[in-house]
């Protein structure tokens, strides 16, 4: 039976897509708080770092869950229930009289939109029509793909005005509002199918993680600190091949490995995961050039970002629809050599590039970015069977949040590996440099990533 688009899941899909964009908001707009947080209670650079990191571990340990949440509960409890959580943790950072308990409501919300991502490519998914999916997972995915963008800016703005916890009081209405519109709309199309929770390979996966983020957060200072950055890298990829082999031998996996038995699926998962790298090193590396290197505001830098994350925004339903009409190979293949082309152009003139020059290379970088990311997804999910979709949902999300760790982590490092060489006299210019060897790192990332996709999408299902 075709599916119809109505009202109720358009409803149900702003209202998930509402929660999962103030979930990334939230992580970026932080950001830019950390030096009045670090003043304010009186810590260190790596305890404020906990901040993000907190977030990103839980954010990261619910995304293999998604699937067996999936089968297990209605999609309007776990709503209602990511709402309600990620809203306590809102009021808990915006009273918080102590630093720890400002930690514990990132911690919080870090759970709530740890539900509330997957959740709402599951609803896409299982309720759109065939002939919307590409449009609709392109709304979804240009949620995701504007935030970080949005982050710094709101941050940087609220900060200066209203002070730091009007950040997360402003956005209590916001996730209030989801509450009711996704309380009303979204309803249950299949009915759930209660199994068992695997919880060693819970267990492991969590310590996978934990470890993994853990090593890559503790990357830039690996030559003073060895032991920091290897035995959790160590403890991570133990505990991941222990996950991947209690799976294979489990009759309830947390998430189903054999999606990965689909070649296409590999390649398109892999492929999403050196992209999304690309996106959040340019969040990361573009504001700190700004004020580093141009010696600007961080609200100029949040605004110099702000109109090519705006377009590929606007070009993630667009690339979907093209998807709808066309297949997925022509919108990911131009999007990619957008892409590249862009940070070709970064990789050239780093040295030097003034806000202008960041500012157009970045809206042809994010056009292409609104092409590729949601159709990937798409057509990474059009490989596998229906059944299966919830898995391979979960894959993503999880390699999404994963990417963000990594990405941050590797470009952070090249750039305080060049801030704190002798090879220029100031302090700006060993930026630029660490700065221009990012960019070439990306640049190597999305040609290997264009490859991947250019087979991929070669006579694929969809394509």
């Amino acid at each position: 039976m075709e599916q119809k688009l109505n009202s109720k899941l358009i409803l149900s899909i702003i209202a998930t897509g509402l929660m999962s964009f103030c979930g990334v908001v939230v992580e970026t707009a932080t950001n830019v708080t950390f030096p009045t947080l670090m003043n304010e209670f009186n810590v260190n650079t790596s305890a404020v770092q906990w901040m993000t990191t907190g977030y990103l571990l839980v954010a990261s340990i619910m995304m293999p869950l998604s699937a067996y949440l999936k089968h297990n509960f209605t999609s309007k409890k776990l709503f209602i229930t990511a709402a309600v959580l990620f809203l306590i943790g809102l009021i808990a950072d915006a009273t918080a009289p102590i630093f720890p308990v400002l930690v514990l409501g990132r911690i919080i919300q870090g759970i709530g939109a740890g539900i509330a991502l997957p959740l709402m490519f599951n609803i896409i998914l299982e309720q759109a029509p065939s002939s919307k999916i590409g449009l609709l997972m392109g709304i979804g995915t240009l949620i995701t793909a504007i935030a970080p963008a949005v982050g710094p800016t709101f941050g940087g703005l609220v900060v200066n005005v209203l002070g730091w916890r009007s950040i997360f009081i402003i956005l209590i209405p916001i996730v209030l509002l989801a509450l009711i519109m996704g309380s009303y709309a979204i309803h249950q199309v299949s009915e759930p199918v209660k199994t068992k929770l695997n919880i060693v390979g819970l267990l492991f996966i969590s310590i996978a993680f934990i470890g993994l983020i853990l090593g890559f957060s503790n990357l830039s200072s690996v030559g003073k600190n060895p032991l920091g950055f290897w035995i959790p890298m160590l403890v991570g990829i133990i505990s991941l091949l222990l996950f991947i082999h209690f799976s294979e031998n489990s009759s309830f996996p947390l998430i189903d490995l054999s999606v990965m038995k689909s070649k296409k699926y590999r390649q398109h998962l892999a492929a999403f995961f050196l992209v999304q790298i690309g996106a959040l090193g340019m969040s990361f590396v573009l504001p700190n050039y700004i004020q580093l290197v141009n010696h600007k505001t961080a609200l100029l830098a949040g605004l110099v970002v702000l109109p090519g994350a705006a377009l590929g925004a606007i070009f993630a339903p667009l690339g979907g629809s093209i998807l709808d009409k066309f297949g997925a190979r022509k919108p990911i293949m131009i999007g990619i050599i957008f892409e590249i082309l862009a940070m070709l152009l970064y990789s050239i003139f780093g040295r030097q590039i003034s806000e202008t020059v960041i500012l157009i290379f970045y809206i042809l970088f994010m056009l292409g970015m609104g092409l590729v990311m949601g159709n990937t997804m798409t057509n990474g999910l059009q490989q596998l069977p229906a059944e299966r979709n919830a898995d391979g949902n979960g894959w993503f999300n999880t390699v999404q949040q994963f990417a963000g760790a990594v990405g941050t982590s590797i470009v952070s490092t090249i750039v305080a590996l060049s801030q704190n060489s002798t090879a220029a006299k100031s302090y700006a210019a060993r930026t630029a440099i660490g700065a221009q060897n990012s960019f070439i790192l990306l640049l190597l990332f999305l040609i290997i990533a264009m490859i991947i996709l250019n087979s991929a999408t070669n006579s694929t299902k969809n394509s």
